[in-house]
């Protein structure tokens, strides 16, 4: 049985190479001479940190209860706090001296005024199975926790299935971005928030 939680910093071995699945796809020429074990590290590094796991952003994980195993990810966080998760990434990369002193420096993909999706992957061997709609469906708990009323994401003009997906969940392309050498469209779903009723 697969549950949808939050995840904690004892999955950050699990959730860096479901991340690492984007980062492939997204083929940023700067990760071209990184060998893969040292940036897993690096993603781990990020995922175990309290900026990542609740204090700026949420992680939200899909396991699978009968191994223990992680299968899902989304990551994501209201776009003031964009620059702040960067520059974790930029810490442990110069720290470990990956880039020869110098950064990643990756383009920001939020829009203002949204929580925005950064990163939701599902394990290969998982796919097909509804696992990234469950984690789709689950966002808006804590986008409302965060305050906010939009959800907004980044899709791939290279991957139309994908692109399906978000619009069967009620995303609307709102505009395009480019993102390293890749064109995506810019996708935003409003949240409904519930007002309280007073008696």
């Amino acid at each position: 049985m697969i549950i949808i939680r939050e995840a904690d910093k004892d999955d950050a071995g699990q959730i860096a190479p479901l991340i690492n699945i984007i980062y492939d796809e997204m083929e940023l020429d700067e990760l071209d001479d990184v060998p893969d074990p040292v940036w897993m590290r690096v993603l781990q590094r990020a995922y175990q940190t309290d900026a990542y796991t609740g204090e700026k952003a949420t992680t939200i994980v899909a396991e699978d209860q009968t191994t223990g195993k992680v299968v899902g990810v989304a990551f994501g966080y209201p776009d003031q706090y964009e620059e702040d998760l960067d520059a974790i990434i930029d810490r442990i990369t110069l720290k470990a001296n990956i880039f020869d002193g110098d950064v990643l420096d990756p383009d920001l993909e939020a829009f203002k005024n949204e929580w925005y999706l950064d990163s939701i992957a599902v394990d290969p061997n998982y796919q097909g199975q509804g696992i990234g709609g469950r984690l789709l469906r689950s966002l808006p708990e804590f986008v409302r926790q965060d305050g906010d009323t939009i959800i907004g994401l980044n899709v791939d003009f290279k991957n139309p299935n994908a692109k399906r997906l978000y619009a069967r969940h009620g995303f609307k392309k709102v505009g395009t971005k480019r993102i390293g050498d890749h064109m995506y469209d810019h996708m935003q779903k409003p949240i409904v928030t519930t007002q309280p009723v007073f008696a």
